[in-house]
């Protein structure tokens, strides 16, 4: 491991860690800490004991039980509390709780909390809409949920967050750390990182460092991290070494109580004939941290609900602080704090002294928080709703592009800022913003994780699902307006949509259905709408009832290249004639598009004389354009877990397969069906196996479209019992123990394959994409939902589809996963030829997606009188991330009319 110029990098710690996992005492995972007692003769320790309580929106009960049950109650209480003693402090996270809880109260308690937001008494933490997951959640959705609770608190309370509070999400990213930075904060604060780091970093001091991006050579990006060394963030693990000592220091279990201590040594009254005695336990952990500041969470989730608990805490603590005040040759200043407070004081520390902290470059995957138990399940739990997840965050952004931009037209088209009498701007940014809110929720650590229980998965089903079909009309009625020629002749009507949606699902847990377009003797228009920043030349697939139809684009007359294809009501349920699927009229239509840069365009179907026709045709071997031919392979394998009694099982976070590692299906199945075809657009092979149904395709399109191949699965693995579903891909790549993976679609990590690790461990989040690459070629899977991905042997990428596990993993969930969907899984697969080396920032190589891949990767956007905003593409380096509308007097109750450009 590097500490001098270049710092600390994570991969050299794990090539340097043995993960053996030696008993540490106490401190099981760690090592017994040892003190003279006149370390801080010269330089008093300073303690400052944050209170705080973890309030998940949604886990075990739905965000709305949990608001009514647990959190209202809290914040009442914190709100008298803290009034009651100006010395009292607490932190909060979750914005969503906290906004929920605001319009309920009344203005007197407004005013009450914005003087405790001022006076430093209540500090809001992060300030996103959740406490964030950091490993499948996208960066569009995180920066999202940051932007809602932000703009809120800054509207409410008049305050900007400038510390993060991550202490749950299970594993943390740099590109977290990235986009807090960017949103103004300094200092922040993790806890689930592998328990073997967690031990290196405290015997090496490093456990406050400036994190570091991996590409970055400058301190730019730069921010202060705090990591807890111990086990959780209860009280138990944080206030040193020993959880049976710190749990004495919980007053909520004292005796009588319903909460106690496990190791059976309850908590004591401070009283003055004990406080010398109980003030001699907050030396140990201030060893493991180079200066003398000391951090020490006081909660654990949801607590603080009773008043009971606020006295008790906050008075037997109090006589604590009051009693080391007393005697200064104790030297330990303790009292309440927030996270500013304590940063502050670090960074005041650091400057007199002179000293700098340690940087750090890497992210903190894959957790673990004890033995071999590795927190990879997670990244693929829930696969039909971390699908749901990209459905809803592509929705809402075309829809704020448009919105925005109708918005825009409007003024400029009727002037004086007015917008269509008609046009219902209020209600559509409702609707705007409850698919933020949406969102922004599901970002949550137990939401798109797939770590709720399944009546808390079918509620966020139901927010997803509702916010899809209101922004569809969102979407329809701003498309209406700016494509009429003659705008007197717009009339909003909700139940007389001016167009249809291509693809409309029916409930939250089922996948959407193409609408079926009746052709007749008058043309049928089709509208499609780009929302990226880029000329787009791709592939739209919609359902006709003939064969017989051929597609001309609106404006110039042109006719289009299109392809006939039967829809298969089953796997064999297929006529001899290619424009026949047992009797059913609905065919299959695709044809290429070519659309500028966000905008509209318009394509005509009409009745043809002579139905399209239809090819066939065999696989080949993927060949580069410099010649060189590499074998690929497809296979689809299966993970059981531990047997016995008494052994862990995999469950909703944990991934613990059994010995015998991936298998081909132990039971014989017979060959699958396979349906081959080719045409002038596209040609495609596809296998029906029992449990899965698998196409590969290939578009004859010039350009980036027609340069991967499009992978598609759709999965149904409910019949199994606790087997997991992987798809892997085998080369002849020679990559080594070396691959990378993405970081929320943000960034690639390289990771690197170890044998000391169990196969559980080299299991890593893939957001949005993967690669291989050796000195000639790059083998890249572009990804449109998050999963688990490894490359365990060269050449070889391997991903987890979906699981189906019977049991609980003793992480508190309190069942298995068993509420598997048919679920679709889509992927686009290239084959590149590599000149050149990597970079190397940090000790370590800085590889990026091609340009390629990221025009391939926009394609997974959904496609919806021609409309122009931009004269041009933007530069190929630029991606158009959003146009926000904010507050807005004409469509709400706000005070400002703007929009946010957002550009990366």
């Amino acid at each position: 491991m590097k500490d001098g110029t270049d710092g600390v990098q994570l991969l050299d710690v794990y090539d340097l860690l043995p993960f053996d996992n030696p008993d540490g005492g106490a401190w099981k995972q760690g090592f017994e800490i040892r003190y003279q007692g006149n370390e801080w003769d010269e330089q008093p320790l300073e303690v400052f004991l944050v209170p705080h309580s973890h309030n998940d929106p949604g886990w075990l009960k739905t965000f709305d039980r949990y608001y009514e049950d647990q959190t209202k109650h809290i914040l009442d209480n914190m709100l008298i509390k803290l009034s009651e003693d100006s010395r009292r402090k607490m932190i909060w996270a979750e914005i969503s709780y906290f906004s929920k809880w605001w319009n309920n109260i009344n203005e007197e308690k407004r005013e009450a909390v914005k003087r405790l937001v001022e006076a430093g008494q209540l500090e809001m933490v992060t300030g996103g809409w959740v406490m964030a997951d950091e490993a499948n959640s996208h960066y569009f959705a995180m920066l999202d949920q940051l932007m809602e609770g932000h703009q809120w608190i800054q509207r409410h309370l008049g305050v900007k967050p400038s510390t993060g509070w991550a202490v749950d999400p299970f594993g943390h990213s740099p590109s977290m750390a990235y986009l807090l930075k960017g949103a103004g904060l300094s200092h922040m604060v993790i806890q689930r990182v592998h328990y073997a780091v967690k031990k290196h970093f405290a015997q090496q001091r490093t456990l406050e460092f400036l994190w570091r991006q991996s590409w970055d050579s400058s301190p730019h990006s730069d921010i202060t991290c705090h990591m807890m060394p111990f086990y959780s963030y209860d009280v138990p693990h944080t206030c040193g070494p020993n959880p049976a000592v710190c749990c004495q220091f919980d007053f909520h279990r004292l005796p009588g109580g319903r909460v106690f201590c496990p190791w059976r040594i309850p908590p004591q009254p401070i009283t003055e004939l004990n406080v010398q005695e109980r003030s001699a336990g907050v030396r140990q952990k201030s060893r493991l941290f180079r200066s003398p500041v000391l951090m020490v969470p006081l909660g654990d989730d949801f607590r603080f609900v009773e008043a009971s608990e606020w006295d008790a805490q906050f008075t037997n603590y109090q006589k604590l602080f009051d009693y080391f005040d007393q005697h200064p040759e104790l030297h330990v200043k303790a009292r309440f704090g927030t996270l500013s407070d304590y940063f502050s004081a670090l960074s005041r520390r650091v400057a007199t002294a002179g000293s700098t902290l340690p940087t750090v470059r890497g992210d903190f995957f894959t957790y673990a928080d004890r033995d071999d138990h590795y927190w990879s399940g997670y990244f693929t739990s829930r696969p039909f709703y971390k699908r749901l997840d990209r459905t809803l965050e592509a929705t809402l952004r075309a829809t704020e592009i448009l919105f925005s931009l109708t918005l825009a037209e409007m003024r400029r088209f009727y002037g004086g800022g007015r917008l269509a009498a008609d046009f219902p701007a209020r209600e559509h940014f409702g609707r705007l913003t409850a698919g933020r809110r949406s969102l922004a929720l599901f970002q949550h650590h137990d939401a798109v994780t797939g770590t709720a229980r399944d009546h808390v998965v079918v509620d966020y089903g139901n927010r997803l699902f509702e916010s899809i079909l209101n922004l569809h009309v969102v979407l329809q009625s701003s498309a209406h307006w700016l494509l009429l020629l003659d705008k007197s002749q717009y009339h909003h009507d909700q139940s007389k949509p001016f167009m249809q949606m291509v693809d409309v699902m029916s409930s939250q847990d089922a996948l959407p259905q193409k609408t079926p377009l009746t052709l007749s003797d008058q043309p049928r228009s089709v509208m499609v709408f780009n929302p990226t920043e880029q000329l787009q030349t791709s592939v739209v697939s919609v359902l006709v009832d003939s064969p017989d139809v051929r597609v001309i684009a609106a404006e110039t007359g042109r006719p289009m290249a299109a392809q006939i294809s039967a829809v298969w009501a089953e796997p064999s349920r297929a006529a001899k004639d290619s424009f026949q699927v047992n009797s059913c009229s609905i065919r299959l239509l695709s044809f290429v598009y070519f659309v500028y840069f966000l905008s509209f365009n318009f394509f005509l179907f009409l009745n043809a004389d002579a139905p399209l026709e239809t090819f066939y045709f065999e696989m080949q071997k993927l060949r580069l354009q410099s010649g060189l031919v590499q074998r690929l392979q497809v296979q689809f394998l299966w993970y059981g877990t531990r047997t016995g009694a008494n052994r862990d099982k995999s469950g909703a976070y944990l991934f613990l397969p059994g010995e015998e590692g991936a298998q081909v299906s132990p039971e014989p199945e017979p060959p699958p069906l396979v349906r081959v075809s080719r045409g002038p657009v596209f040609s495609d092979i596809t296998s029906c196996f029992r449990h899965f149904t698998h196409t590969v395709r290939l578009y004859h399109l010039e350009g980036h479209a027609g340069r991967s191949l499009e992978i598609s699965n759709k999965v149904d693995i409910r019949s199994e019992f606790n087997r997991e579903l992987a798809m892997r891909l085998v080369s002849d790549v020679a990559n080594g123990n070396r691959f990378y993976s993405d970081l929320n679609g943000f960034q690639m990590q390289q990771r690197r394959t170890l044998a000391k690790l169990p196969l559980q461990a080299n299991f890593y989040p893939m957001s949005t994409a993967a690669f291989l690459q050796d000195s000639a070629s790059r083998l890249t899977l572009l990804a449109a939902q998050s999963q688990a991905v490894a490359a365990l042997r060269p050449g070889e990428l391997e991903l987890v589809l979906d699981r189906r596990l019977q049991q609980d993993d003793n992480r508190g969930l309190g069942q298995g996963v068993t509420d598997n969907k048919l679920t679709a899984s889509l992927f686009q697969l290239l084959l590149e030829d590599r000149r050149g080396g990597a970079k190397e920032v940090g000790g370590a190589s800085v590889e990026h997606l091609s340009l390629l891949a990221h025009l391939t990767s926009d394609n997974q956007l959904p496609k919806f009188r021609p409309f122009l905003p931009l004269r041009s593409s933007l530069p190929c380096d630029v991606h158009l991330l959003n146009l926000r509308t904010l507050e807005d007097a004409q469509v709400t109750s706000g005070d400002y009319s703007h929009t946010d450009m957002l550009l990366r």
